[in-house]
């Protein structure tokens, strides 16, 4: 019963799992970039047509300003 656990290696702190980072919140490449970037135009245009409910608004608000920071991130991707 002693030598059951002798070969078991001991965890140490620089061993421990790391939880993996958060995925971007934008592609990193053009091609990527801009389907996001036109699903949410999408989106946004759908939105608009509800604008005159409470939801709506809130909602076409919302993507508003999703698209804004998407296409400020857009135009910052190289080729």
């Amino acid at each position: 019963m002693a030598g059951l656990f002798h070969g078991r290696a001991t965890l140490r702190e620089s061993d421990a799992i790391e939880p993996d980072p958060l995925p971007p919140l934008f592609a990193n490449n053009r091609r990527d970039g801009a389907r996001l970037l036109s699903s949410a135009l999408v989106a946004l245009a759908i939105c608009a047509t509800q604008i005159q409910s409470t939801p709506g608004l809130i909602l076409t608000l919302l993507f508003s300003v999703l698209c804004l920071s998407w296409g400020l991130a857009y135009r910052h991707l190289e080729r």
